[in-house]
């Protein structure tokens, strides 16, 4: 075990000052960490990634998908590096090349979605679509089954023969027979929803992200994009983690390149900039827009400072 604790604090001091690290106490895990076990490891470099990643302040079951990636990333190299970080497909058993042979692979939509607003209701709908932004979703958030049908069938009302791109967030029935663009799903969405259902009527599938283990479940998915967040702390959703940090960020965005991404969570137009520089093709805004003094400038803006 004295070989295991010298590689994971090998890492950990390695990647230290990468924004990588989210302490613990800062945020509250459903169970302590776990104890890794010698016996469900592949080899050392499985424990030592493991092992590091739980003190970085990763979640249990990143801690394991990054433990298979360490080994992986070990075995392909030749040996460890303490110095690199697994971020190629191959070292988390991604398959991307296979996506257009994929019969299960939703359809593809644009590698850069641009600024993605989401938006409350058909009316922020309408007026993205005249500030002409390239991206929206209605997040609509009502029990009343008569009002989403109508919010949702005004909201592809508005963007027919526009160039805005229109996601449900979470509706997806409503969606289907709307025929809308495409529907937006969370982790907790994937339970009830019928994606046979949706590939079938051929909506483009986003899906939300907030770690590795789920990224690696989406891959398994095919969606049209992958959302990651939240990057920064949000008032807005409760997150089942802790805000990720631009750190992370660069890193899953570089392992599923492959995708169209969607940066999320409490973006605002001071770290737009340095959001978009992860290599993500969209920025995801709420309030930067809804609560601007000129909302259609407020769209504009954040497009001049991704293009910076």
């Amino acid at each position: 075990m004295s070989l295991i604790r010298d590689l994971a604090d090998q890492i950990v001091a390695a990647h230290r000052n990468e924004d990588l690290c989210i302490p613990i106490p800062t945020y509250t895990l459903t169970s302590p960490p776990p104890k890794i076990d010698n016996e469900s490891a592949v080899d050392h470099y499985e424990l030592a990634g493991a092992l590091a990643s739980i003190e970085m302040g990763f979640i249990e079951s990143d801690a394991k998908v990054l433990g298979k990636a360490w080994s992986r990333m070990a075995q392909h190299d030749g040996g460890f590096n303490p110095f690199k970080w697994p971020d190629r497909p191959e070292h988390f058993d991604l398959l991307p090349w296979t996506r257009n042979m994929n019969p299960k692979a939703f359809p593809e939509c644009p590698k850069r979605l641009g600024l993605y607003g989401v938006m409350p209701d058909a009316d922020w709908v309408k007026r993205m679509v005249d500030a002409e932004i390239p991206t929206v979703q209605l997040r609509l958030k009502s029990e009343d089954k008569s009002k989403i049908r109508k919010q949702i069938k005004e909201a592809v009302a508005a963007v027919k023969d526009s160039k805005t791109l229109l996601f449900i967030d979470d509706y997806w029935q409503e969606a289907i027979n709307a025929e809308a663009y495409g529907v937006h799903l969370g982790q907790e969405d994937l339970e009830l929803a019928d994606l046979e259902e949706i590939h079938e009527a051929g909506l483009r599938l986003g899906l939300s992200t907030h770690d590795y283990a789920e990224l690696v479940y989406a891959d398994r998915i095919c969606p049209s994009y992958i959302a990651m967040g939240a990057v920064f702390p949000t008032n807005l959703k409760k997150m089942p983690t802790a805000p990720q940090g631009l750190g992370r960020l660069y890193k899953y965005a570089k392992l599923m390149s492959h995708y169209p991404l969607v940066a999320i969570g409490g973006i605002d137009q001071d770290s737009i900039h340095a959001v978009s520089r992860s290599g993500v093709g969209s920025v995801a805004v709420v309030r930067a827009i809804t609560q601007a003094k000129d909302p259609k400038a407020a769209v504009k803006h954040p497009q001049e400072l991704m293009r910076a």
